[in-house]
């Protein structure tokens, strides 16, 4: 019987990362043997997909969010020694209230300084409210307590993250020469790949010593993710398109299959660009049925069409 991997990532707003492996993997079990290993890149939801395969233990800290209200942030302690934060689960945006003049980063400070002392620190970026540069981290933390390695969802440097993100965290044009005059104090780093990454988080944490890198290759490195070992590796997202093969997950799963000589399907809710070299598939589009549509992925994979 053939063997297959589901490792999607989410389909924000409509599925995480987990319950679409698990969608995947009940079409795709009527006719193989299937391993689920969801996928993140060091965004939202990338300490869940972590935390099973690493048998690490959830912690929780006293924060403040972006706008200084008290927040519950969540982190991983791992059997190593290690640690695992996302920045947004201490200044997450919300589009509820979109400011990025008066968001700070301030608690994602907060939150390191709550760690201790571990061995070795993994950060995931994105999905965070600020757009200060990480002044407001940089007023609470002198220093990192470990040697800390930084998964940049995206790889933009400091100097475009105004124009490629502002707009989505509420920066009306008239705002925008204030936030990048911000991020010119960081002006070493302005080409820095990743420095841009959580409204200048980035730059903020290399200007401390932390390492950037591209953070779907840290997240499938910590994951263990081989496709050596399978037939097929199904992979995907909600929108498929030119950033995919840019530093997202899935986009990375599909380079990893290429260089082993697996095959590897990417799905997406919508494909605006399939990805180079791999077999890209649109869902229906329809969000209220995604869980429906990838089962039936799954079997049609398989050549057993759709449940009847």
């Amino acid at each position: 019987m053939p063997r297959t991997l589901a490792c999607p990532a989410s389909l924000k707003g409509v599925l995480s990362a987990r319950d679409a492996a698990a969608a995947l993997a009940q079409g795709l079990r009527r006719w193989s043997d299937v391993d689920q290993l969801p996928v993140a890149d060091g965004g939202e939801g990338t300490l869940d997909v972590l935390q099973p395969v690493l048998r690490a233990r959830w912690r929780e800290a006293d924060v403040h969010d972006a706008f200084g209200r008290p927040r519950r942030a969540r982190w991983l302690e791992l059997p190593t020694g290690e640690a695992a934060i996302e920045a947004a689960e201490a200044i997450p945006l919300d589009p509820r209230r979109l400011d990025p003049i008066a968001a700070s980063s301030r608690g994602f400070g907060e939150l390191i300084l709550a760690l201790g002392r571990p061995t070795h620190l993994h950060v995931g970026l994105g999905g965070t409210a600020n757009m200060d540069a990480g002044a407001g981290l940089l007023e609470v933390l002198e220093q990192l307590p470990a040697p800390t390695s930084v998964a940049c969802d995206v790889d933009a440097p400091l100097i475009d993250a105004v124009r490629l993100f502002a707009a989505q965290k509420g920066a009306t044009a008239e705002q925008l020469p204030v936030l990048e005059s911000r991020l010119a104090t960081l002006a070493e780093y302005a080409d820095l790949p990743g420095a841009g990454a959580a409204g200048g988080l980035g730059a903020a944490l290399a200007s401390l010593g932390a390492e950037l890198v591209p953070g779907a290759r840290l997240v499938l490195d910590l994951l263990g993710f081989d496709p050596a070992e399978y037939d097929l590796v199904v992979t995907g997202e909600g929108t498929v398109d030119a950033t995919t093969v840019r530093g997202k997950a899935p986009g990375e799963v599909a380079r990893r299959c290429r260089a082993a000589g697996v095959r590897c399907i990417v799905f997406g809710g919508r494909v605006a660009d399939p990805v180079p070299d791999a077999e890209t598939v649109p869902l229906s589009g329809d969000r209220a049925r995604a869980s429906e549509d990838l089962a039936e992925l799954g079997l049609r994979l398989g050549g057993l069409g759709a449940p009847g």
